[in-house]
């Protein structure tokens, strides 16, 4: 079978943040309407990983990120777009918020819910990597951040 050499995945981070009981996430308009997700998204050229994860979660929340560790590595295909994501997630802290900044455009709010209400609500989740994610949270699934290195241009 010839190699499509064109094909490349989209590769994105995340960030997933736990405080007092509660997940940080993101409702946000899609063309399926508002759904939930992890601050996340696609990473810029020349951006490290962890800078990236840094970057999306600030301007979809408000809320500074400090990642702590890799949860995982995943790789996920939408087949509606026929679109492959190659999804890496932090597990953090946030260190502040900036109440004043301005989300991301098509961003609804920042919300903090029980991961209890992230299951209950998993209809309207972005990907099925929502509850994934915070489920290898919960389970412990923690990989150094030295793991990953970047090699700036």
């Amino acid at each position: 079978m010839a190699q499509d050499t064109t094909w490349k995945p989209n590769v994105t981070v995340a960030a997933v943040v736990q405080f007092e009981g509660r997940f940080l996430l993101v409702e946000e308009h899609t063309e399926r309407g508002a759904l939930f997700n992890q601050p996340a998204g696609h990473l810029d050229p020349a951006e490290s990983l962890i800078d990236a994860a840094v970057r999306e979660t600030l301007e979809e929340t408000a809320y500074t990120f400090k990642p702590t560790a890799l949860i995982g590595i995943y790789n996920y295909h939408d087949a509606a777009k026929d679109t492959t994501y190659l999804r890496f997630a932090f597990a953090g802290e946030v260190t502040g918020c900036d109440a004043n900044r301005r989300l991301d455009e098509g961003i609804i709010r920042a919300a903090w819910l029980t991961p209890q209400e992230i299951r209950d609500s998993s209809e309207r989740h972005r990907t099925p990597l929502v509850t994934r994610c915070m489920d290898d949270y919960l389970a412990g699934k923690r990989y150094p951040l030295e793991l990953l290195t970047h090699y700036p241009a």
